[in-house]
């Protein structure tokens, strides 16, 4: 489920679709809005398995778990993907 599996397609599974989802969060989004741009970038892309609303918030769920979105003020944030300096 979180991988693909015999079951579940590599551009279903839910950190390809996390994924996805982090590349519609160029900026902070709403929920909804967000959802709108993941179904339309999967649609220009030739993504065509299907992702229920459902599906998007497992997917939310697991981002949100491994630190990678944060919700402020009702809004979807993507963290910092910047590695922290070394120390000396």
């Amino acid at each position: 489920m979180i991988t693909p599996t015999k079951g579940i397609a590599p551009d279903r599974c839910l950190l390809a679709v996390g994924a996805q989802v982090l590349l519609q969060l160029d900026e902070p989004r709403t929920v909804s809005q967000t959802w709108a741009r993941l179904k339309a970038w999967r649609g220009e892309h030739q993504h065509y398995s299907p992702v229920s609303f459902g599906w998007f918030v497992l997917a939310l769920d697991v981002l949100y778990g491994i630190g990678a979105v944060e919700l402020h003020e009702d809004l979807l944030v993507a963290r910092s993907t910047d590695a922290a300096p070394p120390e000396r």
